[in-house]
């Protein structure tokens, strides 16, 4: 664990405060640890490729199965 002495502004410490309290944290470490996180998962979680969301629509479309009309359903699955 980095122990570390910052100055923060007026406004970033109402922050941390309303962090701490939203989440039921013990101290304003833990609100910047939530910040962190936070903003890993915006940040820094991979972004999709738009050639790998026209990809992915290619392999969705492979996998349906056109079956007609109700009756049509009906008649595959022997339903009565």
């Amino acid at each position: 664990m980095v122990k570390a002495i910052i100055n923060i502004s007026d406004e970033a410490n109402r922050i941390l405060n309303i962090v701490k309290a939203e989440f039921g944290l013990k101290d304003k470490s833990e609100a910047i640890e939530k910040l962190a996180e936070e903003y890993e998962e915006q940040v820094f979680e991979p972004k999709i490729k738009p050639s790998y969301l026209k990809k992915l629509k290619k392999i969705e479309k492979g996998r349906t199965v056109e079956i007609g009309t109700l009756e049509d359903f009906k008649k595959m699955y022997n339903i009565d």
